[in-house]
């Protein structure tokens, strides 16, 4: 029997895994067998994180501090991983920010912020890995997180910046896969609708965005943590072989009205 979610003796660098939808998403594979390496720069959160993946899944990790909006810092990661592992099959760009507020409020910094972590952020790593890793072993896959809101508008919480990077972030995915193709990577992206995190938990749960909720998304709900893991698992898998460039909505149907 074909086991096509086997992740034994890969290597997943994870971005933005102190908590969150980082964390499911390390913990998805981590469960499949892959070894994980979470970067943030938070380097306590981490270590929490290591020391539950360990113990819980019997996998090796490896936290990194990094910032990615420096360069150096990025590349620096990747070649520890490396260094340590001696290879990174699975790239997952999950860090990331959001100014809320009514376009014309928004500042340069804000703007410029937002792309420099969201856009640029992921770029950097997605650069990196494919440079150090992914290219010379002919092989990789690589994930960007970007948002259903990298899709379509809003009217209920302005955050053009946002929605700016997060666009930039599929576009991206698409010139990403176009360009690496030949080289055996995949680079695809996945736009999660509302989940629950520490940082929407507040929002999510006020009876206003709940009343608002239930009227646009079809499912009448939030995601629940683990509905990400099968979208990740497959785009992360061999499996997934001949999909590339795609941006794959979870977000129950949001973005289907």
């Amino acid at each position: 029997m074909k086991d096509y979610f086997d992740f034994k003796g890969q290597v997943a660098l994870v971005t933005g895994c102190s908590g969150g939808l980082g964390v499911q998403m390390a913990k998805a594979l981590a469960n499949q067998g892959c070894n994980i390496v979470p970067v943030a720069r938070r380097m306590e959160k981490l270590e929490e994180v290591a020391s539950e993946l360990r113990s819980t899944y019997g996998v090796e990790v490896l936290p990194i501090k990094c910032d990615i909006t420096s360069t150096e810092q990025v590349e620096a990661a990747v070649k520890q991983a490396l260094a340590h592992f001696g290879r990174i099959d699975v790239v997952i760009n999950n860090a990331g920010t959001g100014a809320v507020a009514p376009a014309e409020d928004i500042t340069d910094a804000q703007f410029e912020s937002e792309m420099q972590i969201d856009l640029f952020g992921t770029f950097r790593v997605a650069r990196a890995a494919a440079k150090l890793a992914m290219i010379p072993a002919g092989y990789g896959r690589v994930i960007n997180i970007a948002s259903m809101y990298g899709l379509v508008g809003n009217k209920i919480a302005p955050a053009s910046p946002y929605h700016a990077a997060k666009g930039g972030v599929v576009n991206l995915t698409r010139a990403l896969a176009a360009e690496w193709g030949k080289y055996g990577i995949t680079v695809n992206t996945i736009c999660p609708g509302y989940f629950y995190t520490p940082l929407t938990k507040e929002t999510l749960d006020s009876e206003f965005f709940q009343n608002y909720a239930h009227s646009v998304i079809p499912m009448e709900r939030y995601g629940n943590e683990g509905e990400l893991d099968s979208a990740v698992l497959f785009l992360a898998s061999p499996a997934s072989t001949y999909v590339t460039g795609i941006a794959v909505p979870v977000d129950g149907g949001y973005t289907c009205v």
